[in-house]
């Protein structure tokens, strides 16, 4: 179950022409291109003032901002702990980069704390859907009036407590109070225990969630390793709530017994008395990890807050340096949209749709790179460019590769903004572009346009949002688990 599945079709009922948008993110008035560092920061300053205009008067960013309204943008009801974590990282990256004022950061932080505060939370953690306007329970969705059970997802607490700790890293006179709201955050509650008699019941992973009318579980575990939840497995083996061998036992590849997406290549290796299966895939020559459906948040977002590449650069530095390569490729060579960046957003007709490169995520027919949906088979023949309909890029994928492809990564966002005009003067780049018909999204979204933020923070001043993931547990805990990481790539 991917974390976003609980999201319905919140955008339905978009209007179906695309804007006419003025283009400004590639060249100045008279010509001339526009520095990078300039460029960047524009693209921030932006980005962020979308993040302000879906930040509602109780300090809760939410979950989109619909720019199609005649009468002007419409916030959403609905957030979540995801995108609240956005919004208070992405306002200690504006203070940071100089967009507000240290007396703005403190008065947004301090709202915004005080409204987590008051949220409702159970075990400790916080529940999937809130009110972004008042603060309660979502109990029936927005528009559709379906009811929404309430649930505690692991990964979506895992972004609100990144986000808290920036805010308590950033702010010196919240953290007390952000200690306290942390204090009681034990994720060893969503932990299940290796079992050595039946790992299948007892893998040693994360339990996606529970609901709380009941105190089920999923019936799923987050197995694979390079996929989002592995920062709710870092948080947790930092502040000691999980052990350490729970890193140990998750998935570089499934099993090669397990039906995926290929038949994996690797050995079995023993670390810290742990047995595990050291696999790989091979994409166009390329050995890599996958993730689990391809998808480039899957694999970069981790890595915007915990240096993976530089503590473990022949390991996580390779293969994030691969994927990357592999949405470059697959956009340019295989399909031949002209453009690359696949990864969960808005369907620009309407609707929310994970994208991804099939090929390199381990789900059998995982996540396509268009909406409709094209697949490929290892050892058949590849579908022709022709067959890759409606193919969808999205900007935040190519913000993510910025540490690994830089030239590639604004040269795309440059084109995706001159073709499509999908930069928008005051908001940023749209959520997504259908690179086949030119129709632009109408919205942005906290958690895509919070991923740009932090990205463009790392690019214009690395380690600004870094800081409370490379000290402390971090250091002490998770890095030495990074450093004896050998994939077999």
């Amino acid at each position: 179950m991917d974390r976003r599945s609980f999201l319905a079709a919140t955008t339905a009922g978009a209007g179906a022409a695309a804007l006419s948008l003025t283009s400004s993110g590639s060249a100045t008035a008279a010509g001339r291109r526009e520095p990078e560092t300039a460029l960047l920061r524009r693209w921030f300053r932006d980005t962020y003032r979308s993040i302000e205009a879906m930040t509602t008067d109780i300090g809760l960013a939410a979950d989109t901002l619909d720019l199609s309204r005649a009468g002007g943008p419409v916030v959403s009801q609905n957030t979540s702990p995801t995108n609240i974590g956005c919004g208070l990282w992405a306002t200690v990256a504006a203070a940071g980069l100089g967009v507000i004022d240290s007396d703005t950061l403190h008065r947004r932080l301090t709202r915004s704390v005080a409204s987590v505060e008051k949220l409702e939370r159970h075990h400790g953690f916080w529940l999937n859907w809130y009110d972004a306007h008042d603060g309660s329970v979502l109990t029936s969705w927005p528009g559709t009036g379906d009811p929404v059970r309430p649930f505690l997802s692991s990964v979506d607490n895992a972004w609100l407590v990144t986000g808290l700790r920036i805010a308590a890293s950033a702010e010196p006179r919240l953290r007390s109070r952000i200690a306290r709201l942390l204090a009681t955050a034990d994720w060893s509650y969503f932990y299940t225990p290796y079992d050595p008699a039946d790992p299948v019941a007892g893998p040693g992973q994360l339990r996606g969630g529970f609901w709380t009318d009941t105190g089920e579980p999923t019936a799923h575990h987050y197995g694979a390793l390079n996929t989002e939840p592995r920062m709710a497995s870092y948080l947790g083996i930092a502040d000691g709530s999980l052990p350490g061998e729970h890193y140990w036992h998750m998935l570089r590849t499934m099993l090669p017994e397990h039906e995926q997406e290929q038949m994996p290549q690797g050995a079995y290796d023993t670390v810290d008395g742990v047995r595990l299966w050291q696999g790989h895939y091979t994409y166009r020559g390329r050995k890599l990890i996958p993730t689990w459906g391809g998808s480039m948040f899957e694999a970069l977002m981790v890595p915007l807050f915990v240096p993976e590449a530089s503590w473990s650069p022949r390991s996580w530095g390779t293969t994030h340096h691969r994927f990357v390569r592999s949405h470059i490729e697959h956009g340019l060579s295989e399909a031949r949209y002209g453009y690359w960046g696949f990864s969960p957003c808005n369907v620009p007709e309407g609707g929310y749709q994970e994208y991804g490169v099939d090929a390199i995520g381990m789900q059998t027919d995982g996540y396509a790179s268009n909406t409709d949906r094209t697949f490929v088979t290892p050892g058949e023949t590849l579908p022709p460019a022709s067959a890759y309909t409606n193919g969808v890029v999205t900007p935040h994928a190519s913000f993510l590769a910025l540490p690994y492809a830089r030239r590639d990564a604004l040269a795309n966002l440059r084109a995706i903004d001159r073709d499509f005009g999908a930069y928008d003067d005051g908001y940023g780049f749209r959520d997504s572009v259908n690179v086949r018909t030119g129709r632009v999204s109408d919205f942005v979204l906290a958690l895509d346009q919070g991923m740009i933020a932090a990205a463009l923070a790392q690019e214009l001043r690395p380690g600004l949002l870094q800081q409370p993931f490379t000290t402390g547990g971090f250091s002490s805990r998770v890095r030495p688990l990074l450093a004896k990481e050998c994939f077999s790539i």
